[in-house]
């Protein structure tokens, strides 16, 4: 999750592309929850 927080901070990724990292049924493969996404971003996982 460390990566994924500088990368956001640091306007490396945008909160609608980080979406693509975190794990769903449909990306199962993903590197963060939405839980984390949430604590990244301040924005609920949708």
């Amino acid at each position: 999750m460390t990566f994924w927080t500088l990368a956001f901070k640091w306007n490396w990724v945008t909160a609608e592309k980080l979406k693509g990292a975190v794990k769903t049924e449909a990306n199962p493969c993903g590197e963060i929850t939405p839980e984390e996404y949430k604590t990244i971003t301040g924005l609920d996982f949708v």
